[in-house]
C-alpha cells in the first residue's frame, strides 16, 4: 500500500465515479447469478462479461496472480474465494467482492447474497454486515478519523453478538486498487501504532466490514488466497467505495444495492 495518501481532482472524481458505477453494475450482475445450482465460475463470468461489455477492465483478474475477476466466497469462506467448479445451493450464502478499473481509476464494492432460503443466523449475519458498513460511515466526515470508522463498525458488530476479522482492513482507492489509508474495522490496541490521519475533502476510501457468526480467527488454505473462519462458522462481507466531500459521505458504488 502506497505511503502517501492521494486527494482527488474533481477531474479525477468524476472518472471515479464512473468507475465505481461499472463496479456497481458488475456486482448487482454477480447477485442476480447467486442462484441454486450455479457454479461460483458461472457467477465470476457474468461480473467478468459485465466489466468488460461496460468498457472496463476487471482489476482483480491478474492482481499478484488471482486467477479471476471476481473473488467469491461461501459460506465459511470470508474473502478471496476462487471461483470454480463449486456448485451454490439453497441456503449457502455467498461473498462477491470485485474491482472495475475505467480510464486509469479503480472501483471497489462487496455483498453478501442468500441462495434460496437461508438460516435465521445467516440472515442475521448479511443483515449486520451491511448495516455496520453505515454505522461506521456515519464517521466518514471531515475533521474525523479513520479510525472512529472503525471503531463504530466493531461496536455495532459486537453489539450483535458478532465479531470483526482483525487480520484484513478495507484501504484508501483511486488510480490502485490499493491506497492509503488502512481503513480498519475494529478499535486496534493502542500499541499497535496505527496511522490514524484525519479525513478530508477529497479523499476515496473503502470500508468493507468482514464479520464471522462465531470467533474472528481466520486462516488462509493451500490455494493461497481463500481467506476461511477458523472455526468454520459462516462469514459476510460488504463494502463500497466512498468519497469524503464537504458533507456527508458520497457512496460511489451505491447504484445497484438500494
Amino acid at each position: 500500500m502506497s505511503e502517501s495518501i492521494t486527494i482527488k481532482s474533481p477531474h479525477e472524481i468524476e472518472i471515479m465515479r464512473q468507475a465505481a458505477k461499472i463496479a456497481a453494475g458488475a456486482r448487482s450482475m454477480g447477485r442476480q447469478a447467486v442462484r441454486d445450482g450455479m457454479t461460483t465460475r458461472q457467477i465470476d463470468r457474468a461480473v467478468h462479461e459485465f466489466i468488460v461489455k461496460s468498457g472496463a477492465v476487471p482489476s482483480c483478474l491478474g492482481y499478484e496472480g488471482f486467477p479471476a475477476a471476481t473473488c467469491v466466497s461461501v459460506n465459511d469462506e470470508v474473502i478471496h474465494g476462487i471461483p470454480g467448479r463449486r456448485t451454490v445451493h439453497n441456503g449457502d450464502i455467498v461473498s462477491i467482492d470485485l474491482c472495475a478499473t475505467y480510464k486509469g481509476f479503480v472501483g471497489d464494492c462487496a455483498g453478501t447474497y442468500p441462495v434460496g432460503e437461508v438460516s435465521e443466523e445467516a440472515r442475521k449475519l448479511m443483515e449486520v454486515t451491511r448495516q455496520a458498513f453505515f454505522e461506521g460511515i456515519k464517521f466518514a466526515k471531515v475533521g474525523y478519523r479513520v479510525l472512529d470508522i472503525g471503531e463504530a463498525v466493531q461496536d455495532y458488530v459486537e453489539s450483535h453478538g458478532f465479531s470483526v476479522v482483525r487480520d484484513f482492513v478495507g484501504h484508501g482507492i483511486g488510480r490502485g486498487m490499493h491506497e492509503a489509508p488502512e481503513v480498519p474495522n475494529y478499535r486496534p490496541a493502542r500499541s499497535a501504532g496505527r496511522v490514524n490521519p484525519r479525513l478530508v475533502k477529497g479523499m476515496t476510501i473503502c470500508v468493507e466490514p468482514m464479520v464471522c457468526a462465531g470467533d474472528w480467527a481466520v486462516r488462509i488454505l493451500r490455494d493461497g488466497w481463500t481467506v476461511v473462519t477458523a472455526d468454520h462458522s459462516l462469514a459476510a462481507h460488504y463494502e463500497n467505495t466512498i468519497l469524503i466531500t464537504d458533507g456527508e459521505p458520497e457512496i460511489l458504488t451505491m447504484a445497484d444495492d438500494i
